[in-house]
């Protein structure tokens, strides 16, 4: 039996490029857990490195410097003393909020 497959319109196309971006960047291992935990309020590098557990410093730094680069992720220095370095969700990164849980639910349901 020949499975007819549907006609793919331009929109859908659209959409599939835009999630492979979306995933190509939430799915980098760290980052959307970073945003999870960083969406509970301002934390600092020190706090955020042992919520995480298992994580190194520099991929730490790294992935935080990503996710600032891609504006969800707001970073603030306090000079001290001691100077203590801190990040918040940004705008961009609170209006992703909804869709990571909604993804947490769904593997909850369908992947656990």
């Amino acid at each position: 039996m020949t499975r007819k497959v549907p006609k793919v319109s331009e929109a859908c196309l659209r959409g599939d490029e835009a999630l492979a971006k979306a995933f190509s960047f939430l799915g980098k291992r760290w980052n959307a857990m970073i945003l999870a935990i960083v969406g509970a309020g301002p934390i600092g590098f020190r706090d955020l490195s042992r919520t995480i557990g298992g994580i190194s410093d520099s991929v730490l730094s790294d992935r935080l410097a990503e996710l600032t680069r891609a504006g969800l992720l707001s970073r603030s220095v306090e000079q001290g003393p001691p100077v203590s370095v801190s990040y918040e969700l940004t705008p961009v990164g609170l209006a992703l909020m909804p869709a990571l849980e909604q993804i947490a639910q769904w593997s909850h349901r369908h992947l656990s």
